[in-house]
């Protein structure tokens, strides 16, 4: 009788302990997952910050988190958790142990390894008593977005053909005088025409004045950007780095013009990634600091596959300016691999609508072609 009364009270002791510590272990437990930026460049370091807490007068024995992160963020000092490693996600799991009344907070170190936007919208949450009797999990709403723009090359990695055409937008901005905009009076020059005289001017100076006109308003790049390898290229992009060394320079070169009081707008003929839902695939050209951040976005949105045919984009380009949507002169640098000539025709019905257009090769294909040049 003693023995089973023994055994009686200590399954009864397990039971309780279940119920009290196993199948309650999650009430009263918080997660909370926040990240030091919302939008940060490729290769940049952030922080993953954790908070859990036990509101509750019992402990929890153990608590596994689990959650499926972006492949792309790196970790460093992983020794708190457990990472399995995917092409796209890695899942992240913890175990650990929370006294009553406590709050824990975890900040793990990480490098944004590769452009994107990522989504990271649940974790697991599961607790059990001592002898894992009983257990409860549930999934906690965690919803984050990183937008990681692409890495901003350098001036010097930009291709020889890029830096020679921003070099002519550059010096075009100062060349062509506006007659709406005046800035003063000069003398008068042989050639100059009748209606630019300024006879107040020219009355109180004793000679012949004429109106000094300031110069163009500045010039508006749009750099449009072609996905495809080949006219032919059907299905996803094959070399992947030549598109990430593509979108650096292109974010480098927008950020060089609008730092220089240039305009600059961005489009693509890409798919948008599965996570970048909303974002837009053209941004109109902007001005000023403010107007980087939209056309990073656009580039960060960029999936490695087609959409339409470059040259069906140049036609919704000219098809805009003939509707009149696009407004002033437009300086276009069409980014792309090939030239076909569907891609040659649409570019001419560009330059006719009185619109500047270059072709430049991306530079992953500058490249390879400097690569099959014999030395």
């Amino acid at each position: 009788m003693g023995m089973l009364a023994l055994l009686a009270a200590l399954a009864a002791a397990l039971g309780l302990q279940g119920l009290l510590l196993g199948r309650w272990a999650l009430r009263g437990v918080r997660v909370e997952r926040s990240f030091s930026a919302s939008a940060c460049h490729a290769g940049d370091a952030i922080e993953m910050v954790e908070t859990i807490e036990n509101g509750k007068r019992l402990p929890v024995p153990w608590l596994r988190l689990e959650a499926m992160l972006p492949a792309g963020l790196l970790f460093r000092g992983t020794g708190q958790m457990s990472i399995s490693s995917g092409s796209i996600y890695q899942n992240h799991a913890s175990l650990f142990t929370l006294p009553p009344r406590v709050r824990i907070i975890r900040r793990h170190a990480a490098v944004c390894a590769s452009r994107g936007v990522w989504h990271m919208g649940t974790a697991t949450m599961t607790g059990g008593d001592l002898f894992g009797l009983f257990a409860a999990s549930i999934k906690v709403e965690l919803p984050w977005r990183l937008v990681v723009y692409p890495e901003l090359a350098g001036l010097e990695r930009l291709p020889e053909s890029w830096l020679r055409w921003q070099g002519e937008l550059e010096v075009r901005r100062w060349v062509a005088e506006d007659p709406f905009v005046t800035s003063g009076v000069r003398d008068y020059a042989p050639g100059d025409a009748m209606n630019r005289i300024h006879w107040k001017a020219s009355a109180r100076s004793a000679g012949l004045q004429v109106h000094r006109y300031g110069h163009t308003a500045n010039p508006r790049a749009m750099l449009l950007l072609n996905v495809e390898e080949s006219e032919t290229m059907w299905g996803r992009v094959n070399d992947a780095e030549g598109l990430e060394e593509a979108l650096r320079c292109a974010a480098a070169s927008a950020a060089e013009l609008l730092h220089r009081g240039l305009g600059a707008g961005f489009a693509h003929n890409a798919m948008l990634a599965e996570e970048a839902a909303g974002l837009p695939n053209r941004v109109e050209p902007g001005y000023g600091g403010l107007a980087l951040e939209p056309l990073l976005e656009a580039m960060a949105a960029v999936a490695p596959q087609a959409r339409v045919p470059f040259h069906e984009l140049l036609r919704q380009e000219a098809d805009r300016q003939e509707q009149g949507a696009g407004g002033e002169r437009l300086d276009y640098l069409l980014i792309t691999a090939h030239e076909s000539a569907r891609v040659r025709e649409a570019a001419e019905r560009l330059s006719a609508l009185g619109h500047g257009v270059t072709i430049v090769r991306p530079p992953s294909a500058d490249g390879r072609k400097r690569r099959r040049e014999p030395a």
